[in-house]
């Protein structure tokens, strides 16, 4: 590619709305899912007796499997977060940015 065009590119005031709005996008899903993630191995260390805490009178199944399971849900709701505003709101201005570039 030739230097000309990537400093076009780079100086497009889309790009650069790509670049910034991609970005934080992309920082605070992670930030959500980091505080998940370790909110629930922080309860696992300090008191596991929380987790470990029956669902009911009697039932082996205790607290720490609907909260694992949501945590791991969790993940993939994030992603379907960023997947669809990245096919939608990111795939918008790629398409603007190409087409300037083009020339349409």
């Amino acid at each position: 590619m030739k230097q000309e065009l990537v400093d076009v590119i780079k100086n497009d005031p889309d790009y650069l709305r790509l670049v910034s709005e991609r970005s934080r996008f992309a920082w605070i899903l992670t930030i959500v899912m980091l505080v998940i993630y370790f909110g629930f191995v922080l309860v696992i260390a300090f008191d596991p007796s929380l987790l470990g805490t029956p669902l009911s009178a009697g039932s082996v199944t205790t607290v720490g499997i609907p909260v694992g399971v949501g945590v791991i849900i969790s993940a993939f709701v994030l992603t379907g977060i960023y997947v669809r505003r990245a096919n939608g709101e990111f795939d918008e201005l790629t398409n603007r940015i190409k087409a300037k570039v083009k020339g349409e």
